[in-house]
């Protein structure tokens, strides 16, 4: 199913987005989301694609299981919730703050050490609280502060420098990013620097659903399962309270979920399905609705995803419509077998 070395990078080009979720008012489409969708099966084939799958793109934090399955294998000794806040997009409540805490506890470093741009808490909630109370941004409440922690540690254990671990020659780097050609099964495209400050690798979206297939098929106790299993049993650590992602890993019993910015969501279930989303202008209001419908065309449960069609558009503090996917991510009809 897989090559046991990557093919070539994908291209870098404009994407050939396809219309993937409709802005339905009243009945009348008022809006159109663009983007790219692809469905794996089992085997690791393609069993629907929209848009453009193959172009590259740069898949944010949807890249963040990767990246931590990549420290595992350079020794990082984490596992639980204090693993799945090491490929998480926080939200910046006290459990992630202390959890980093605790990281950099263990790696006998502190905040200073930290190289993440300082930031407010993502949850608009704590964030609001946050600036009553006078506080300022900080590395520790910045959303990638449990994965840049991990780094440290990481680094420190192999004996590499800490205050450069963010350059992509640095070894920590050469590592993640050969995790992510293994994984990915497919050579990095381009390299940049994420908004934490974290080099960030361009991939296909064919990619990034076939390297989160091979985490969740992982035989277990390799770095690629206890991810999984790290993210699955504490996916509010890897996100936050009432963040949709942590919502669908608890819906869905068996899923890894993982979004990033920029309109990007990213799931496999253990039988090694997958499905992965770019929703082309980073809505992120599309992202969701647009997932569940191709989880359903990869054979999850519709009954499972309900609550994941989307926010109601208001008219007057009343629901007069939706984004809805478009007809072509509808599940696929069950035909009797004659």
């Amino acid at each position: 199913m897989y090559s046991s070395s990557p093919a070539d990078a994908p291209l870098v080009r404009e994407p050939l987005h396809a219309p993937v979720a409709h802005l339905v008012r009243a009945g009348v489409v008022e809006g159109i989301h663009y983007g790219s969708v692809v469905v794996l099966d089992t085997d690791g084939r393609v069993r629907l694609q929209l848009g453009d799958i193959e172009a590259a793109f740069y898949p944010r934090s949807a890249i963040k299981p990767v990246q931590a399955v990549a420290m595992l294998r350079a020794g990082l000794p984490l596992d639980g919730e204090l693993l799945s806040l090491a490929a998480a997009s926080h939200s910046g409540e006290e459990r992630h703050l202390a959890g980093t805490r605790r990281i950099l506890e263990l790696a006998g470093l502190t905040e200073d050490d930290l190289r993440n741009v300082p930031d407010m808490p993502f949850d608009p909630v704590v964030r609001d609280a946050w600036v009553r109370e006078g506080r300022m941004p900080s590395r520790l409440a910045q959303n990638c502060s449990g994965k840049h922690a991990a780094m440290l540690w990481t680094a420190k254990l192999n004996g590499w420098s800490l205050d450069d671990y963010l350059d992509p020659a640095h070894p920590l780097q050469r590592k993640i990013a050969a995790t992510v050609e293994d994984l990915t099964g497919q050579q990095v495209a381009r390299v940049t620097v994420d908004g934490c400050g974290a080099p960030l690798f361009a991939i296909s979206l064919h990619g990034l659903a076939r390297a989160l297939a091979r985490i969740t098929t992982a035989a277990p106790g390799t770095p690629e399962a206890r991810v999984a299993d790290a993210m699955r049993e504490h996916a509010e650590m890897a996100s936050g309270s009432g963040r949709d992602v942590a919502a669908l890993m608890r819906a869905v019993p068996g899923l890894l979920a993982k979004d990033g910015f920029e309109g990007v969501q990213v799931a496999a279930l253990p039988d090694g399905s997958a499905v992965a989303v770019k929703i082309a202008d980073g809505a992120n209001r599309a992202r969701i609705p647009v997932a569940a419908a191709a989880l359903a065309r990869a054979g999850v449960d519709p009954a499972l995803l309900t609550e994941f069609a989307g926010e109601p558009l208001l008219g007057g503090g009343e629901p007069v419509g939706s984004v809805r996917p478009v007809r072509a991510l509808d599940p696929a009809p069950v035909t009797a077998c004659s």
